[in-house]
């Protein structure tokens, strides 16, 4: 049995984000609460009791706390459930949320070398002790099964693959610690039960969907898949940002080569958009927009949605 529980589901800022006073922000402040929402993660587990994040977002600390699956068990001074993180990318996104787990509990951080390296470079990320914290690389196409803090094998399988993206927006114009040449800035995950044979994909960011990767979808139990924006000039066309979907490295909900378009026609039992701008009109339940990514068979979460393979 597979476990996942949506820990955030908006793109960078979260809704509402700080500084921002568009129609999603303004309502998530006002009236609709309910369109609140944390920065992407999520933490899978096959057994209920060892959980696996997959991202450390920026909200993490806040995460933790409104999901009782992974708070410290009862009675016990210093416990965490929490096995290990595993990084799908070196954006702020994905890394900031570790510097919340530095108190010294022992786990492990899988990412690619790539985004191994970032962490490296950047001396704040030593707060993780590498005695309690390991480090471990992670190649593409090369699956692996994460361990349990005591060392034993967890039960799960992840299958690491590049997907079309960027390196972080930060190293833009700047030479990149772990390289510029390769993948591995973006990746996407498969995630099994090695027990029941269930498995999901995670793909929190992806500039284009090609063949190949629509033939490794489909058959998939369930997507969470990037839908960072409805339409490509979203940002630009509101007046929030000067660049492009395709140039931040997300493919847009809509539009011909939209996701929606892209991954119909696949056999995907459940599909879920994760990483969501607070720009995007899909987050309005009565928009025209958000009609029709459920008509199309796609669903937005609110966090702390739990999903049960």
């Amino acid at each position: 049995m597979l476990r996942i529980v949506v820990l955030g589901a908006a793109a960078g800022g979260g809704v509402p984000q700080w500084n921002c006073g568009c129609e999603v922000c303004r309502a998530a402040r006002g009236n609709h609460p309910e369109l609140q929402s944390t920065q992407t993660s999520i933490a899978v587990s096959r057994d209920g009791e060892h959980w696996f994040l997959i991202n450390a977002s920026p909200d993490l600390r806040q995460q933790l706390t409104a999901t009782p699956q992974l708070h410290p068990r009862a009675g016990a001074l210093r416990q965490s459930p929490i096995a290990g993180v595993i990084l799908t990318n070196g954006e702020i996104d994905a890394i900031a949320g570790l510097l919340s787990m530095r108190e010294g509990a022992r786990f492990a951080i899988y990412a690619h070398p790539k985004v191994l390296a970032i962490l490296k470079a950047n001396s704040i990320f030593d707060v993780l002790n590498e005695k309690n914290v390991a480090r471990v690389a992670i190649e593409t196409d090369c699956a692996f099964e994460p361990t349990l803090p005591d060392g034993t094998p967890s039960g799960l399988e992840i299958l690491p693959f590049a997907v079309s993206g960027k390196a972080a927006w930060y190293l833009e114009g700047k030479a990149h610690p772990g390289g510029n040449a390769g993948t591995g800035d973006t990746l996407g995950l498969r995630i099994l039960d090695r027990t029941s044979g269930k498995f999901l994909y995670f793909i929190a960011a992806c500039a284009h969907v090609d063949d190949a990767l629509k033939a490794r979808l489909d058959g998939a139990p369930l997507l969470l898949f990037d839908g960072t924006v409805w339409r490509d000039d979203e940002l630009i066309a509101a007046g929030l940002a000067g660049k492009t979907g395709q140039a931040m490295g997300h493919i847009a909900m809509s539009g011909e080569a939209g996701a929606i378009a892209a991954l119909s026609g696949l056999d995907i039992g459940r599909r879920v958009f994760l990483h969501i701008n607070n720009s995007n009109p899909a987050l309005l339940k009565a928009s025209d927009q958000r009609k029709l990514a459920e008509r199309a068979g796609w669903q937005i979460p609110a966090d702390g949605t739990e999903i049960v393979l």
